[in-house]
């Protein structure tokens, strides 16, 4: 279990990350939004605007949104896309 200081750390530590790769994303019409982060350590996120019907959107999950979170934060186990 992650501890509550911890947890909301560790959000804010994907958050950053999420913002690295948010600009891309929006050039297309695109977004993306943390759902939350597991206690097995996955990051979900929501597709939002254009990325959510985007026939490239489990490419940039694994090139673009997961390599940016698992860059500055190593301990996430992956990323997983909850629509």
């Amino acid at each position: 279990m992650i501890a509550t200081a911890n947890r909301q750390d560790l959000n804010e530590r994907v958050e950053a990350a999420l913002d690295t790769i948010r600009p891309h994303l929006r050039v297309d019409g695109g977004d993306v939004e943390l759902v939350e982060v597991t206690n097995d350590m996955y990051v979900k996120i929501r597709w939002m605007g254009m990325c959510e019907s985007c026939s490239m959107s489990g490419m940039t999950l694994r090139a673009g949104i997961q390599e940016a979170i698992q860059s500055k934060i190593p301990e996430i186990v992956g990323v997983e896309a909850v629509n």
